[in-house]
């Protein structure tokens, strides 16, 4: 037992694992939302629905979102006509569209992470994939290790997918522990999605797909992550200190999504999912935040909330007491690209960091020490990841 004890010692990092390079990538389509119902409606051939289409409207104006990059074109819509008829299958078009650009955008983040981290792509030891859907087997994950060039044969592979919303601090927390697991790991995480599954056309009885289609974007998203960063060669942005993880269970337990012949499904939202988003989340962020101690102000921290929408945003905001710009770069990722789940969390990280250099502040968490990356995914489980920015 004692030789295990020191081989399980002599194998762990001795520091906290760290956030050592972060990249992103989107489609280079954009579509303006205040555009989008007349494109929408016309390219689905629905612009007969006159009084739908004034909904969709209202929903577009009131979700606050300014702009989206989609990979979906006009040109695929033509190629695939299935894809505009809700309902019609399709399912094959969206599989070989997704199996296609998915790599390219996801590589594009990666390459950036690397540039960022500074160092050779031949220290990658591991590789975490996260996106929406597993489509083939071997998996993504395997193609991009041989498409960005890394060793396939020693670099260790985990996939992950349907975690929805909550998948940014959720992916971050397993990134942790390998690192802290294993001396001089350099972990290489990838989030990529696509709203190519979920393109339908309008249906009045399913105003649920409405809001995905006014709300969902793509876009990829990269980090390095490894403990005990060589301080020559490396920089720390941001410590990852402590992960938490619970699920509630609230409503009903079937499927938000779904995937069909006509591609995957949204299902209904409850109402009242802002409100409970607040309500549960407090007791929670306390255990998160028992980690450091405590923390009696939660305005001196720095944020990375749930990119669900606006409206959780608000309802969190007011629940927690928070001072309007502690939301104020989540609110603009999500204006810009939408709703892109787990890849939004790592957009958030990536423009704090960059507003914290131009404006001069003194850490990466624009001059706060410590923050809080939470998502809520389906039905509901709370992911909260305490972070510990670092000085620039």
């Amino acid at each position: 037992m004692e030789r295990i004890g020191e081989i399980r010692k002599a194998r762990r990092a001795e520091g906290q694992a760290c956030i050592l390079g972060i990249g992103s990538a989107c489609p280079s389509n954009i579509m303006y939302q205040k555009d989008y119902p007349d494109y929408y409606f016309r390219v689905t051939k629905s612009e007969d629905k006159v009084q739908l289409k004034e909904k969709f409207k209202l929903i577009c104006e009131n979700i606050k979102i300014k702009k989206r990059h989609i990979y979906l074109t006009e040109e695929h819509l033509k190629a695939n006509p299935n894809m505009v008829t809700f309902g019609a299958p399709s399912l094959d078009a969206r599989y070989n569209l997704t199996i296609d650009y998915v790599p390219k955008l996801a590589c594009e983040a990666a390459l950036k992470a690397i540039q960022d981290w500074g160092q050779p792509k031949s220290k990658i030891t591991h590789f975490l994939f996260c996106t929406t859907l597993g489509l083939s087997q071997p998996g993504l994950d395997q193609e991009l290790v041989t498409t960005l060039g890394l060793d396939v044969s020693s670099v260790q592979r985990t996939a992950f997918h349907s975690l929805g919303c909550h998948a940014g601090p959720c992916v971050l927390r397993h990134a942790m522990g390998m690192a802290e697991s294993n001396k001089d790991a350099r972990i290489l995480v990838i989030y990529a999605e696509l709203t190519t599954m979920n393109f339908h056309g309008p249906h009045e009885d399913y105003m649920a797909s409405l809001i995905s289609q006014a709300s969902l974007g793509d876009g990829a998203a990269a980090v390095i992550v490894g403990a005990d960063p060589v301080t020559s060669i490396e920089k720390s942005l941001f410590v990852l200190a402590h992960g938490e993880q619970t699920t509630v269970i609230y409503g009903s337990t079937s499927s938000i999504f779904k995937v069909a012949e006509m591609g995957q499904i949204l299902g209904n939202i409850p109402k009242e999912l802002p409100d409970y988003v607040s309500n549960n989340l407090t007791c929670w962020l306390d255990k998160a935040l028992e980690s450091i101690g405590g923390v009696c102000d939660l305005n001196s921290l720095f944020w990375i909330p749930h990119g669900g929408g606006h409206k959780i945003l608000d309802y969190v905001e007011a629940k927690l007491g928070l001072d309007k710009e502690k939301f104020e770069v989540a609110r603009h990722i999500i204006s810009e690209y939408g709703q892109i789940e787990g890849v939004g969390s790592i957009f958030m990280l990536d423009e704090m960091r960059k507003r914290s250099i131009k404006e001069q502040k003194s850490t990466t968490g624009f001059g706060n020490d410590w923050g809080v990356m939470f998502g809520c995914g389906p039905a509901m489980t709370i992911e909260m990841l305490v972070l510990h920015s670092m000085p620039i």
